[in-house]
């Protein structure tokens, strides 16, 4: 028998096939399985002749998504509210591992890694209900305050602008992800040989010039790596932020509506689920485009760095 081959590899590790095996079973039911009613997108349902019984009707379900006008303006939100996101989740997670890294106390360190985790466990459900309680017209602590001083109370659940500005500014996606973020960050820089500290230190070089010179280097993989993952979910936008906070507001939904809630509230008041599909459809075939390409840019770049 040739000593290559799947055959081969099988025989030669079937106690670990078998292990993974379960694994395996279960991502091809739940995740591959479920895939071939992306038909749906391309049909004209009728839940009489069910998806695979229904007419073809190409690329009606797309047409009608972006000629309404919907279709770009939820991608337009995804898209900028996902890039910010990235972009000061990861600054604020790599910040947040250099300081804890840091720190000496080991006792202090691991309260503060603790209590900065601690948001990742908070349901999304209880953020909203923050948010409620403190920009609610009626009994919102901002308006209670406002009133207070004799001025006129704010109704922000009436102003598409002003949510995207609470959204920004607030962070909500960061505060909950950082402390999460970090801990990959804080494992990448423990790896760091510890003599290159001690040169440094012999030199004459300060804290700031070690991390610039040390740290950032030496976790600029991670960094990349991280990027590139979150970079395919850049259409996925984070559903039970958006849900939990804004809710179904009609008013706020030209300003808030990302594509994860545009299909949630479609599937729910719509009863054409081919268009829904579609929507479904174009979100996940536009992250695998978006992926391949900058992963294509990292390569050209720096061929290490590329995730393939």
């Amino acid at each position: 028998m040739k000593k290559h081959g799947f055959v081969y590899e099988l025989k030669k590790n079937k106690v670990l096939f078998l292990m993974a095996m379960p694994s395996v079973l279960l991502t091809f039911f739940l995740a591959y399985l479920p895939m071939s009613g992306l038909v749906l997108a391309f049909k004209n349902y009728r839940y009489d002749l069910g998806i695979f019984g229904s007419d073809w009707n190409g690329f009606d379900n797309f047409a009608y998504l972006f000629q309404s006008g919907t279709g770009w303006l939820i991608t337009k939100n995804t898209i900028l509210y996902n890039l910010l996101n990235l972009f000061v989740s990861q600054l604020l997670a790599v910040i947040v591992a250099i300081v804890i890294s840091e720190m000496m106390g080991k006792l202090y360190k691991r309260i503060v890694q603790s209590v900065i985790f601690l948001p990742y466990f908070i349901s999304w459900v209880i953020v909203g209900t923050f948010v409620l309680n403190l920009f609610s017209y009626e009994t919102g602590v901002m308006n209670n305050v406002i009133r207070s001083f004799g001025g006129e109370p704010i109704n922000l659940y009436t102003s598409e602008m002003a949510w995207v500005w609470v959204i920004i500014i607030c962070a909500f996606n960061s505060w909950k992800w950082v402390g999460y973020n970090s801990i990959i960050y804080i494992a990448a820089i423990t790896s760091i040989d510890a003599e290159c500290y001690e040169a440094a230190d012999i030199d004459g070089a300060n804290i700031f010039q070690k991390i610039w010179y040390i740290t950032f280097p030496a976790i600029k993989p991670t960094i990349v790596t991280m990027l590139l993952l979150q970079v395919g979910r850049i259409l996925r936008g984070d559903f039970e932020m958006f849900y939990q906070i804004v809710g179904s507001n009609g008013q706020l939904y030209n300003a808030t509506d990302v594509i994860d809630t545009y299909v949630f509230r479609a599937l729910l008041t719509n009863p054409n689920m081919g268009m829904t599909a579609a929507a479904s459809f174009y979100q996940s075939a536009l992250c695998f485009i978006i992926i391949v390409a900058v992963n294509n840019i990292v390569k050209r770049i720096e061929a290490d760095y590329a995730l393939f």
